[in-house]
């Protein structure tokens, strides 16, 4: 598997290391990390969020859906309905199970829903899936 830019969106220090653990593992190193919804869609799209432009555009998002001030689901709702970002491979890793999140999370356009703590070898297999081209 090529080394891909990926965007972690995770609030929790412990699953953030943990996740860029299993990252590393797989050869893959080059993790941007942001806390928050907010703090993501300014990594996409600059202060000017949500504009035409893309300031950064990664490979792959992991996103978590429980975070402080915009939540996973807001993002993934502005992320997916902008036609520069729609494309980009959005992996949700969160600790819910409640089946209308994950539900809402696949009609926002994420391609898979892992929960935590995550599975490195389901990890690799969805990465290879929708990544194959990068």
């Amino acid at each position: 598997m090529n080394e891909l830019k990926i965007l972690l969106i995770e609030d929790n220090p412990d699953d953030e290391f943990l996740t860029r653990r299993i990252l590393s593992k797989l050869d893959q190193n080059n993790v941007s990390v942001v806390h928050e919804g907010e703090q993501a869609l300014r990594y996409l799209f600059g202060d000017e969020h949500p504009g035409t432009q893309v300031r950064n555009k990664p490979d792959l998002i992991l996103l978590d859906i429980r975070m402080p001030l915009v939540d996973g689901l807001d993002f993934l709702e502005v992320a997916h309905s902008n036609l520069r970002t729609h494309d980009i491979p959005v992996i949700v890793v969160s600790s819910s199970r409640l089946e209308r999140e994950v539900e809402r999370c696949f009609e926002l356009g994420a391609k898979a829903y892992l929960t935590k703590p995550i599975d490195s070898k389901e990890l690799v297999r969805i990465i290879e899936q929708h990544c194959q081209n990068s």
